[in-house]
């Protein structure tokens, strides 16, 4: 497979993450191939619905105390700090590196720690004058302006928020910006926190599981939630070969599409979906036969998963996919950077792990993912993300190598 000259392919020079399933990228990817899945109830969310769902939650001692310099760090630009640190020692970038070069910020996020305010809401309501640093928090706690600050970088700082396509459609935006000279390096990708308004909305919506996520699995009956953070060194290959860094990989394609369907559920026919996927592999320059495999967004929902199991066989038909979900939970803005990096790592160890979860075909459907660890070959893979709003967005990675 040859990727087209003008490509543009953006250098991947390091990668962090965070989950329930590992503090770091090498952690996460360890319990992938182990079959871990580390869910239980939440200790930190509360609420007074009669089933307490579980859900994947990052361990508070995973975030250490003075991993930010004041109070407006809450926990999501937390997750995005302990990410970003991660990728940036991985990418070999030094302090000096950091202030040298022009390093943007490009981070998606659903939530953004937008609904930790409750008790601060609950006051105003009944009439009190509660004290306003809760709300002066909020407002300083963009988790992009927050690593930006941190860090001290000097490049564009922007938060994308598209609902659950965010991660992905902000790793293709800091990519842009490496493609038209804005930026030397880009931190992009996307960080959301577990609240208790997202816990009881999605319980309202009635696509919460009570029991581990079952992506195409034909007794799917929703998601599980979770938190972290995945962040992704991009960087022109100008300033790679000036600093002598190695390339991890690189991003050859991104499509972003919206089908406008319906205000929660995709497009019954996927058309959204499709446009995003063919868009990037359009970009990259490249053919369906092409890719080694597919990271599919697969929450659970009957919907979501459904659309993609008709989809993929018919655009792409026999190439392998799976869904890493059941490992991390529904990271919402988090999940497109989460699965990139997951993505990427998995065509540099040419195997994947099993989609966890699945174990009976849904008849309604052709889609099966992989059940078992898979040995794959080829330089490219594409990582998909479905959003609410009829938001999707697909970037196409190849491994180290490819230009």
């Amino acid at each position: 497979m040859t990727l087209r000259a003008d490509s543009q392919g953006v250098p991947i020079t390091g990668m962090g993450c965070i989950t329930a399933a590992g503090r770091t990228l090498d952690q996460n990817v360890a319990s992938l191939f182990a079959g871990t899945r580390v869910m239980a109830p939440s200790e930190r969310v509360r609420s007074s619905h009669p089933v307490r769902y579980p859900v994947f939650e990052v361990a508070d001692e995973a975030l250490p105390d003075g991993y930010a310099t004041g109070p407006e760090c809450l926990r999501c630009s937390g997750l995005a700090l302990v990410a970003a640190a991660e990728a940036i020692r991985s990418a070999g970038l030094s302090a000096t590196d950091l202030r040298r070069l022009r390093v943007g910020v490009c981070l998606g996020t659903t939530v953004g720690s937008a609904m930790n305010n409750e008790q601060f809401y609950r006051g105003f309501r009944d009439g009190e004058r509660p004290d306003m640093a809760a709300i002066t928090s909020f407002l300083h706690a963009n988790p992009s302006a927050v690593v930006a600050r941190e860090l001290r970088l000097n490049g564009p700082c922007e938060t994308v928020n598209n609902a659950c396509s965010s991660g992905t459609v902000a790793i293709g935006q800091g990519a842009e910006w490496i493609r038209a000279g804005v930026c030397d390096v880009v931190l992009a990708g996307g960080t959301d926190a577990l609240c208790r308004t997202v816990y009881n909305g999605f319980i309202s919506l009635q696509i919460m599981d009570e029991e581990p996520v079952r992506p195409f699995d034909v007794r799917r009956c929703g998601l599980n939630l979770g938190e972290g953070a995945g962040v992704l060194v991009l960087e022109s290959a100008a300033s790679q070969a000036a600093r002598g860094a190695r390339g991890l990989g690189s991003l050859v394609g991104y499509g972003n599409a919206s089908d406008a369907f319906h205000v929660s559920a995709p497009h019954p026919e996927g058309r959204g979906l499709r446009a995003a996927i063919e868009t990037a592999m359009a970009q990259a320059g490249i053919a369906g036969r092409d890719l080694a495999f597919i990271n599919a967004h697969g929450t659970g929902t009957p919907e979501n998963d459904r659309v993609e199991g008709q989809l993929y066989p018919e655009l792409l038909p026999g190439i392998p996919f799976l869904s890493t979900k059941g490992y991390t939970g529904h990271t919402l803005g988090a999940s497109g950077a989460i699965e990139a990096a997951f993505t990427l790592v998995s065509l540099q160890l040419g195997k994947l792990p099993a989609s966890i979860g699945f174990a009976e075909p849904d008849p309604a459907f052709p889609g099966r993912p992989v059940t078992a660890a898979t040995p794959v070959t080829g330089e490219v893979a594409i990582s998909t993300s479905l959003a609410f709003g009829g938001n999707n967005a697909a970037v196409v990675l190849a491994k180290r190598g490819c230009p």
